[in-house]
């Protein structure tokens, strides 16, 4: 019998473990979400440590905090010029991660928004058509909940946490372009 009580034991363990792979395949991978924004391009993963400066003026830009100086990108380039680049970006909805790839074209308007871990229920994902509303927008006041980007019905949190990671994307890929636009 002890066999079998450690067995129902471990069973709400197994049951966590199997829906947070659930969560996970319901994403697509970086690697798919790189292919799609950047067909063709050659993809180099790079990670960066912003500086004490760096972290601040994107934190200012961004109106969100940074919770790292830590940025883990991809730049994408074909024929020896950058074409975009892509930020990950992984952060708590309610009580578990998110991470989302940001693709941003070479001008650092976003290209689009990927969801590659989800560890939530999946009915607080937010969808891809929702996701498309960040399409060619770039860094500036009507970079909000309720202004251009519509909320979610019944995942607020998660509206407000994406929201936020763009916002940080497009910051920091603007402090490191040193651009004083926004781009």
């Amino acid at each position: 019998m002890r066999p079998l009580g450690r067995a129902l034991a471990s069973a709400p363990l197994m049951a966590v473990l199997l829906l947070g792979a659930t969560a996970l395949a319901d994403g697509i991978t970086r690697e798919e979400a790189l292919a799609a924004a950047f067909p063709g391009a050659a993809i180099r993963a790079e990670q960066l440590f912003l500086t004490p400066e760096q972290r601040q003026a994107a934190a200012a830009r961004a109106g969100v905090d940074l919770p790292s100086a830590l940025v883990a990108r991809y730049i994408a380039t074909r024929d020896g010029r950058v074409i975009g680049r892509a930020y990950v970006d992984t952060h708590v909805v309610r009580t578990k991660k998110e991470t989302l790839l940001i693709s941003l074209d070479a001008d650092g308007r976003v290209k689009r928004v990927d969801v590659t871990a989800f560890l939530e229920p999946g009915e607080y994902k937010a969808p891809d058509a929702w996701l498309r509303q960040y399409n060619d927008r770039r860094l500036d006041d009507e970079l909000g909940l309720t202004r251009a980007i519509r909320p979610i019905a019944g995942a607020t949190l998660t509206a407000r946490a994406t929201n936020a990671a763009v916002r940080r994307a497009l910051a920091i890929d603007a402090v490191l372009a040193g651009t004083g636009s926004g781009k």
